[in-house]
């Protein structure tokens, strides 16, 4: 089994994202902080990413969503928007379902997050398909291990049947939606898997206020 390198800053690479990132957040946080962030997300993907051509770029991506977060649990101003955070084991078919079909239905009313507890190496074949079919956007979905601070910043944390134990955080409201597995189903069983969640989307969309 080939182990995926890890670059380091000064890394060219993740130098320049790490710039993006540190101009984006100018006046939040050090740059070393945006720095560490990045090289330890780009760690943690590369440990079980199966397919690593793009893994730079999936790192910055991963590292803005846990800045974001970190913004967020500090009470930066504009950072208040309600957070919504989905869990499952791999976060390679459910939590990724539900989180772009939150995304696509919420219109901007909430952030959305997805994490697995045991992140697999890529999203489940017919995700893309049945989120494409039902006006969703698919692009961006990657597993990603669930982080602290990501878990600190959530207001809702809904696992998603898998019997995923998440860290318990104070004034944080808890939801289990047990769905069934996606992995290995024909398309049409994604499909209605993909159903399933959209009406659960769509309740929980109806008890959020409206801002």
């Amino acid at each position: 089994m080939s182990v995926v390198p890890s670059p380091a800053l000064p890394d060219e690479r993740l130098a320049a994202g790490a710039a993006r990132l540190a101009t984006r957040h100018a006046g939040r946080f050090a740059v070393e902080t945006v720095q560490r962030l990045l090289t330890d997300s780009y760690r943690r993907l590369a440990a079980t990413a199966q397919v690593t051509t793009h893994l730079v770029v999936l790192a910055e991506r991963f590292a803005a969503e846990r800045l974001d977060a970190l913004a967020h649990v500090s009470g930066v101003p504009g950072a208040g928007v309600p957070r919504v955070l989905f869990v499952c084991s791999h976060n390679a078919g459910r939590s990724q379902l539900a989180a772009a079909l939150l995304r696509h239905r919420a219109a901007g009313r909430v952030t959305v997050s997805s994490a697995g507890t045991h992140p697999g190496p890529r999203v489940e074949p017919h995700i893309a398909h049945v989120l494409t079919e039902a006006g969703a956007d698919p692009a961006g979905a990657f597993p990603k291990p669930l982080t602290d601070e990501v878990v600190r910043a959530a207001d809702i944390v809904i696992t998603m049947g898998c019997g995923d134990a998440c860290p318990v955080v104070s004034g944080r409201r808890y939801l289990d939606w047990p769905v069934a597995d996606p992995e290995g189903a024909p398309l049409a069983v994604v499909r209605r898997i993909r159903d399933d969640i959209d009406h659960r989307i769509s309740d929980l969309l109806a008890g959020l206020p409206r801002t």
